[in-house]
């Protein structure tokens, strides 16, 4: 590893609902848990920074239909203060969720530092409005809240609204393609989408090739990435609240990540959605830490 490595800890649950067997979602433990597994010494970061998440609860907001609004806003506020004052381009920054909804408050630290790219990586799309959400949770929605779709209290935190750009970001992976109205949402956007099915023919390495192209014409400032573990095949990655039989294998995830992680304008990549409660042994996520430990050595 040539750069400096600096791991953000933000074990944030307030983005997904609780199911009725949970007291809270179980991804809150995944920092705890990839470092009693060994993740952190594997990587042996320069400095580790966390925030911990407020208590659990499913409180609604009438003005956005989100919910937990107000307290993933104030996270948000707090994560993206903490990564600024620890920024520094010429580092690469790992970070550890929690649900997707952490994106919003790494999205807003970087908007404030110039204009990135993202490449999103996820077994959905999360790019729908609140009318499609059945849950009401940002972790479903938060590709669509830091491009600006959804209501402005989460959209347009400190006035700086879209955190990225849609034409800046490339969605690959997404295995729900039954809802028709779900995939209408990003496909009619001006996001670069990837399904599954798309992904495969396009090819691992021409896509993250695609991407970087892309990064280079718009002259971006640097670009981060989002892994959703729930892009993985179910039969290496259970441990996730939304199951999808369909999937990427190891060796998919090391081909597309891989080119893009080697790229010195990479600022980092947030891990989301693995949830302990689900590998209680261990066993999916020490596979899990073996291999992403690989892709990592070509930082």
């Amino acid at each position: 590893m040539n750069r400096d490595i600096n791991i953000f800890e933000f074990p944030f649950n307030l983005g997904l609902i609780k199911k009725d067997h949970e007291k809270e979602p179980g991804v809150i433990k995944l920092p705890d848990w990839l470092r009693k597994l060994g993740f952190h010494k594997k990587i042996d970061p320069t400095h580790v920074f966390r925030l911990d998440a407020p208590p659990y609860e499913m409180k609604p907001d009438e003005e956005t239909q989100v919910k937990n609004t107000d307290l993933i806003i104030q996270y948000a506020l707090r994560q993206a203060v903490l990564i600024s004052d620890y920024f520094n381009p010429g580092n690469f920054n790992i970070v550890l969720g929690g649900d997707c909804s952490i994106l919003i408050g790494n999205a807003i630290a970087l908007k404030k530092r110039g204009k990135f790219g993202l490449f999103y990586l996820d077994g959905h799309t999360d790019f729908i409005p609140p009318r499609l959400s059945p849950s009401g949770g940002a972790a479903g929605m938060d590709l669509a809240i830091v491009t600006g779709l959804g209501h402005e209290k989460l959209t347009n935190i400190g006035n700086i609204k879209p955190y990225f750009e849609e034409k800046h970001i490339f969605c690959a992976g997404n295995a729900e393609t039954d809802d028709r109205e779900y995939v209408e949402q990003i496909i009619n956007s001006e996001i670069h989408y990837l399904d599954i099915d798309h992904l495969r023919r396009n090819g691992f390495s021409k896509t993250a090739k695609d991407f970087l192209k892309m990064v280079e014409d718009e002259k971006l400032d640097g670009f981060f990435i989002h892994l959703d573990v729930d892009v993985l095949m179910d039969e290496i990655m259970p441990m996730v609240d939304s199951r999808m039989e369909d999937g990427l294998t190891y060796s998919d995830l090391k081909e597309i990540l891989i080119p893009l992680i080697a790229h010195p304008q990479c600022v980092g990549i947030e891990i989301t959605i693995l949830d302990p409660d689900y590998d209680p042994e261990g066993i999916h996520t020490k596979n899990f830490i073996e291999n992403i430990t690989e892709i990592f050595k070509s930082i």
